[in-house]
This record gives structure tokens, C-alpha cells and sequence, in this order.
């Protein structure tokens, strides 16, 4: 007789054992999952993704999904003929080119991921920062360059930073077996349409939440030290002085900020972790040993 590729039930059971105490930790929490990068990239990863968040939501947990889309407006736009500039590592959006990044986020994009979630059996409703006021955005004008860690004044045209969150719609659909995918294109207070970088859209969401946990699915496995090994949890005052050491350089220096940024606005703990890694958020939430950095207070 052969053994089924789940396992053992015996080995179904361990699983099981492991996975239920983490299940009822995480009971009717809020989890915000940033989704982006590479994984969001592959068919076959992007469909592991939403299966993940099918059994989240069916768990009992209530998963919050944000994504970016970078490498797909950058696309977009070199097929219409738009050359993509950036400053500070921030695309500068010009009129025409928000358009554009609003049609691919809001868009194609979203309801790309919403589809791949209602294959998978789950229920997911495809929004954006506009929607119900839900993120407000304040134009961009100053802007931490991390290779040079000083504060540049810059015009970024309608690139905007969260200001105000309301959270009515949200509360709506969380808890009735909806899944939100949120696009973080976000208005003004001036009625511009502002393209927000999708990591702080995810801090100032998960934020108002007051989300228990805030995933950031990146392509590296976490926060790492000298040695290139993973820093497995570290508070506020550690990533401080990583930063200060050399330890915590480049990219990494403005995710872990937004993470500060989270805590700060009441999130419990936040995670970095590898998104390429298949099961990479069941492995953080319902396993003993997790599977990135956690950052808490």
C-alpha cells in the first residue's frame, strides 16, 4: 500500500497538533498581508498565495491583502511609449503616468489577484485607497535617500504618503467571509489621484486595523546580520542600532521604518519574510519555528 503524498495519519495528525494552537493565537485576528515582488510575478506562486489566503479566512482569521505592482506599470508603460523615471528609488508620476498606474493597480492587477482567490474557493472583493475615502493621500515633498541618509527635497508629482485612514469599509466586509484586496492608489484632499507606495499603504491600513500581525512578503528571507544568517525577532531600539551599525542598509532601511511606523500605530508584530517560499505565510502564522523576522515593540 502506498502512502498518500499528505502523509501519514499519523503525520497528518502531528501537523494538526502543531498547527491548532497557533490557529486559536490568531482566532478572528486581522492579518495584513503585503503582497508583492517576485512571487506576485508566477502563475503557479501566485495561485499558492491565494489557496494560502482561502484557508486563512476559512481558519478564522481575517486576512487583509495589499499589493504593489511596479514591475507590471513599468511594462505598461514602456508599451505606451512612457519612459519610467525615478528618484530616491520613487517612480516620478507625472499626469500621464498616474493614469496609467491606477488602470494597472485598481485594474489589472487587483482583479487578477481577486480572481485567483475565488478560483480557489474563497471571496474576495477587489478595492483601493479611493474607495469610501478608506486612504487619504498628502502630496510627497521630502524624501529619505538611504544611500546618502539625508532628507531630499523632491517632486515626485502625484506620488502621495498616507494621511488619514477611515476604515468603515473595511470594517464592513472583515468577519463576513470576504477577503479585501487593496490597491494602494489613493485621493488627495485636493481630488488628485496619488499613486502610494505599497509597503507604507500596507503600515497605515494594517495601523488603523490594529491588525495582530502585518506580513511583508519581500525576496529575502528577512532581516539579516553580518553573516547573512536571519535575525529570527528584534525590537525597535535592535533595528535602531543594526541601522546605525551598517548592519541594516539599502532597501531594507525604509521596510523596516514602515515597520517601526506599523508598531507605532498599533500593529502587535510585523514580519519580513521571503515570498518566493511556497506556504511562506502559513509557515509564519501556523508553525512553531515561523519563517522570517518578526519586529515587535
Amino acid at each position: 500500500m502506498t502512502e498518500s503524498p499528505k502523509g501519514t495519519p499519523e503525520q497528518q495528525a502531528q501537523i494538526l497538533m502543531q498547527a491548532l494552537p497557533h490557529m486559536l493565537h490568531y482566532d478572528d485576528a486581522i492579518i495584513v498581508v503585503k503582497y508583492g515582488g517576485h512571487a506576485m510575478g508566477k502563475e503557479d506562486m501566485a495561485r499558492s498565495f491565494a489557496k494560502d489566503m482561502v484557508l486563512l479566512e476559512q481558519s478564522g482569521v481575517n486576512p487583509v491583502v495589499v499589493h504593489g505592482g511596479g514591475p507590471q506599470i513599468g511594462a505598461m508603460l514602456a508599451k505606451l511609449g512612457i519612459k519610467s523615471e525615478f528618484a530616491a528609488g520613487l517612480r516620478i508620476t507625472d499626469k500621464a503616468t498616474v493614469e496609467i498606474v491606477e488602470m494597472v493597480l485598481a485594474g489589472s492587477i487587483n482583479k487578477q489577484i481577486v480572481g485567483f482567490i475565488n478560483n480557489e474557493g474563497g471571496r474576495a472583493i477587489g478595492l483601493c485607497g479611493k474607495d469610501g475615502n478608506m486612504v487619504t493621500a498628502t502630496k510627497v515633498t521630502h524624501v529619505h535617500d538611504a544611500a546618502s541618509n539625508k532628507d531630499l527635497e523632491l517632486d515626485l508629482g502625484f506620488v502621495g504618503d498616507p494621511s488619514r485612514v477611515d476604515t468603515t469599509v473595511l470594517d464592513q466586509v472583515l468577519g463576513r467571509e470576504l477577503i479585501p484586496v487593496l490597491a494602494p492608489v489613493c485621493q488627495g484632499a485636493d481630488g488628485e489621484t496619488y499613486n502610494v507606495n505599497a509597503d507604507t499603504f500596507a503600515g497605515a491600513i494594517a495601523g488603523a486595523l490594529k491588525a495582530k500581525r502585518l506580513l511583508f512578503l519581500t525576496d529575502v528571507p528577512g532581516v539579516l546580520d553580518k553573516n547573512k544568517q536571519l535575525i529570527k525577532e528584534l525590537n525597535i531600539a535592535q533595528i535602531r542600532s543594526l541601522i546605525a551599525d551598517g548592519t541594516i542598509t539599502g532597501g531594507m532601511i525604509p521596510k523596516v521604518e514602515t515597520c517601526i511606523y506599523a508598531i507605532e500605530q498599533g500593529v502587535e508584530g510585523v514580519v519580513i519574510l521571503d515570498g518566493q517560499k511556497p506556504h511562506a505565510v502559513l509557515l509564519e502564522l501556523l508553525t512553531d519555528h515561523g519563517a522570517g523576522t518578526l519586529i515587535t515593540k
